[in-house]
């Protein structure tokens, strides 16, 4: 199990935030990773419209799962609608 940062960019439009939120909650237990932080960083406006929107949420998560279960979980959320951007980066020992 290697350690992971997610950082994740959702609709701010009503209840889309909480929405995805526990659709990621969910598909990280799923698939096996263990969430060790969530830090909610607050609604900000974005540089560029991502699909139309021009602000969003940005929420932490740094969790442990096996390397090729990132793939399968960036795969399940990337066509979610409250989900405006998904990033995973590998942390340091």
């Amino acid at each position: 199990m290697r350690k992971y940062e997610s950082v994740i960019i959702f609709n701010t439009e009503e209840g889309n935030f909480e929405q995805g939120r526990e659709f990621f909650k969910k598909q990280l237990a799923e698939f096996g990773a263990q969430v060790i932080k969530e830090e909610d960083m607050g609604e900000r406006n974005l540089a560029y419209l991502v699909k139309k929107h021009d602000r969003g949420h940005y929420y932490l998560y740094e969790f442990e799962s096996s390397p090729e279960k990132i793939k399968a979980i960036e795969k399940s959320i990337k066509l979610r609608p409250e989900i405006l951007k998904v990033l995973f980066v590998r942390k340091d020992k």
